[in-house]
């Protein structure tokens, strides 16, 4: 994020002496995914943040590439992801490269033993099914069906269930997600003809300190390992902040959709960027408008991009036999575009309730066993009939 916003209470100046109501000193962190060299925020501990008493065998969670090399459309029935108790366990990833981890997890508990950080990416979450609380340093963001909860690397946090049906698409980007620049102006403020606005950007709120000791465990993942290490005071224990590097959340409901005459290209739905991929939102919209207008979208050959996307909700036009949380993957090299039948169909409909996240890499995607189990084998054939 590159707006500033603070919380809670912060000393006038930065890198100064501010004291705790006891007289000792507040310890300062300061908080950046990319060195000293781009955004960050200063957060005030009740108690340093670097009071380590333990740590555990690292686990390795590297996720196994089963596949790499294939030049077919596939599908994936993202519901069929079995569910797990715990957050992390739930976990499943599916798709992967060197840019971008791309995971589906069905969490039925809250986080309650323990905290999370990735010190390797960013993540973006969205929320697909359940509703709660992700609890973080910098306060808290209810979130629920259609959010988007945006993670800086390193961000300790715990996420809080309001009940057990919860299904998340999760994205871990080894570089930084902001929004697209060509939205943005050179001061960083979104632009008038950006889809979204900072007033549909929601902040933390409620910066709760808690000041206690005892044994915290941070479940730290590095390099595709996961680290148990035990803190000798809460993580949470922030007593305000300032800055520009921090969570936040964004509905899907709440970006507003590109339309034109005739059919709009992909780049109109882009919602985040990173290196080498976007994050796309399709939500529901005019068709085009010119008289003659083919609303299905043309068929295209994404000759240096792999096109992955994730079906939330409502009806497709260009796809048959789409369910909730299906995955189609139609790699680079090769042309894609509507099942038969759908252009003539799309002619003449006015409107469309789709809901959708697409993710385009411009190197290619892998696939893992979890991918596998849950692959519907006959989508490669589906232009065929």
């Amino acid at each position: 994020m590159s707006h500033y916003y603070t919380l809670g209470t912060i000393p006038h100046k930065r890198h100064t002496q501010f004291r705790r109501p006891d007289g000792e000193l507040y310890s300062e962190q300061l908080f950046s995914t990319e060195g000293f060299s781009n955004d960050y925020s200063l957060l005030y501990h009740t108690h340093p943040p670097t009071a380590i008493i333990k740590t555990d065998d690292p686990v390795d969670v590297r996720p196994t590439v089963a596949e790499s090399h294939m030049l077919k459309h596939r599908s994936f029935e993202g519901f069929s992801i079995s569910p797990e108790k715990d957050y992390l366990q739930s976990r499943k990833p599916v798709l992967v490269n060197n840019d971008v981890h791309i995971s589906l997890a069905a969490p039925q508990e809250s986080m309650h033993h323990y905290f999370f950080k990735n010190a390797d990416a960013d993540e973006v979450i969205f929320v697909h099914e359940g509703s709660g609380n992700l609890k973080t340093q910098y306060g808290q963001l209810h979130f629920g069906y259609g959010d988007y909860l945006v993670i800086p690397r390193g961000t300790i946090y715990q996420i809080q269930f309001d009940d057990a049906n919860n299904r998340l698409f999760i994205v871990e980007s080894f570089s930084s997600i902001t929004p697209p620049k060509r939205y943005l102006s050179r001061y960083g403020q979104l632009l008038e003809h950006s889809p979204y606005c900072e007033r549909d950007i929601r902040k933390p709120h409620f910066l709760e300190t808690i000041d206690a000791k005892g044994d915290f465990v941070i479940q730290t993942k590095k390099k595709g390992w996961l680290y148990g290490l035990h803190y000798g005071f809460h993580p949470f224990d922030v007593a305000g902040w300032d800055g520009c590097c921090y969570p936040y959340a964004l509905s899907i409901h709440d970006f507003e959709p590109i339309t034109g005459r005739v059919h709009q290209p992909p780049p109109v739905h882009q919602t985040f960027d990173a290196h080498n991929f976007v994050i796309c939102s399709f939500v529901p919209r005019l068709y085009d408008y010119h008289p003659e207008a083919i609303p299905a979208p043309y068929n295209h050959s994404n000759i240096d991009s792999d096109e992955l996307l994730y079906y939330v909700d409502g009806e497709f036009m260009s796809r048959k036999n789409v369910t909730k949380g299906m995955l189609t993957l139609h790699p680079a090299g090769i042309p894609h575009g509507p099942h038969p039948g759908a252009v003539q169909k799309s002619i003449g409909q006015k409107e469309t309730g789709e809901l959708a996240v697409m993710v385009d890499t411009f190197h290619p995607l892998q696939l893992t066993n979890y991918a596998l189990d849950i692959e519907n084998e006959n989508y490669t054939m589906s232009w065929a009939e």
